[in-house]
């Protein structure tokens, strides 16, 4: 198996040195176009890492947002459950000594008419 990976290594060394990839003498025309392509690629890519960097930054800004509201929220969600947990009590105590909860007389069922029955013919 070692062989098969040292064969596929010693194919790229001679393809990297095949003689169609030997430097050619350059002339003024090729240099001034190298530089041009050089000064090209470099402006880009400081573009290209502002634009990562303030995509970066914005996002952070959204996540230091959203922690504050987050925050905002538990607190919110703690002050209900203890309103909650206030008015649950208040309602346990009121019920031991409503009298409309103790009247055994709330207790009857109280006949309705059907709603439907008044739509329907005789």
């Amino acid at each position: 198996m070692s062989q098969g990976l040292l064969a596929a290594g010693s194919v790229l060394q001679r393809s990297v040195g095949a003689p169609g990839n030997q430097p050619q003498p350059q002339s003024p025309e090729d240099d001034d176009r190298k530089v041009r392509r050089r000064e090209k690629n470099r402006v880009a890519a400081q573009r290209s890492r502002k634009k990562q960097t303030q995509k970066a930054d914005k996002l952070h800004e959204e996540y230091e947002c959203l922690e504050q509201e987050n925050t905002v929220l538990r607190r919110e969600i703690g002050k209900l459950t203890e309103e909650l947990k206030h008015l649950s009590e208040a309602l346990k105590e009121h019920e031991k000594m409503c009298p409309l909860l103790l009247c055994p007389v709330n207790f009857l069922p109280i006949p309705r008419p059907d709603p439907v029955a008044g739509c329907l013919p005789r």
